[in-house]
């Protein structure tokens, strides 16, 4: 099956501030970055902060360029342009860590859903409607949250609107960076276990980053540990919990035994 996206040997290599005017210091974001992600599976990305997840993230979904290397589309060659940029945008989708900054705090619940529909043209009004009642039903809120403000809802709440949204355009896949992390430890498990009752009930694919890897061990079927921008373990979750091989990630099962 061919993936919805792959990236081969991809680097990212930014300017600092440092070093002079012809010589900069470089810095690699990503390092010979080998990555796959199909539609159904869950795959965890893990590591400290500042490892290169996010800007691993940024090159899945097309944001961020790479310097080297190729990424893959559906087993196209990327460029982010015309057409394959409009269909890029419906199949990838993203959650971000802090639902309150995520949405527009002056657009009630209903419009945040119905703003994506309504970027990419799709339906009509009546068909949009019954789409976000949908949206709002399969994140497990009421009918009644399609009325309020992003203020007037709990933390939880909200990141389940923002899932619905990233739902929105049935995408193949969502990147999850983070998205519990700003929530409350009792309502974590809620929405970890939403993410994987909607992979389960639609087929998703699923990137889920997290510097923590015990709850990336509850979701994913795969996990890639990354250190200083490279990938330095990717393994089946099980076996990578019994049979690590590289010493970062013994290092991070050693630490925080917490589950969520």
């Amino acid at each position: 099956m061919t993936p919805v996206i792959e990236l081969r040997d991809v680097s990212v290599v930014h300017r600092s501030r440092t070093g002079t005017l012809f010589r900069p210091n470089l810095v690699h974001s990503n390092r010979n970055i080998d990555f796959h992600l199909h539609r159904g599976e869950v795959v965890g990305v893990v590591g400290e902060s500042g490892c290169g997840k996010s800007t691993l993230a940024r090159v899945v979904v097309g944001l961020q360029k790479p310097t080297s290397g190729e990424v893959f589309f559906r087993g196209q060659p990327m460029t982010g342009r015309g057409k394959q940029r409009t269909e890029l945008g419906k199949a990838i989708s993203v959650v971000f860590q802090d639902p309150s900054t995520s949405l527009n705090p002056r657009m009630t619940v209903r419009d945040q859903l119905l703003e994506p529909l309504a970027v990419h043209h799709v339906g009509r009004g009546p068909e949009r409607e019954k789409r976000v009642r949908d949206l709002i039903g399969l994140v497990g809120l009421p009918q009644s949250a399609l009325e309020v403000l992003p203020r007037q809802i709990s933390g939880g709440q909200r990141q389940r609107v923002a899932i619905a949204r990233a739902l929105a355009l049935a995408p193949d896949i969502i990147i999850a960076d983070e998205p519990t992390s700003a929530l409350d430890v009792s309502v974590r498990a809620q929405v970890l276990n939403l993410l994987l009752d909607l992979k389960k009930e639609l087929g998703l694919g699923l990137m889920f980053i997290s510097h923590d890897i015990n709850t990336v061990r509850y979701v994913s079927d795969r996990i890639c540990v990354m250190l200083a921008g490279e990938i330095v373990e990717e393994k089946p979750t099980e076996e990578l919990f019994t049979n690590a091989s590289h010493d970062y990630t013994r290092t991070l099962l050693a630490a925080t035994p917490s589950l969520l």
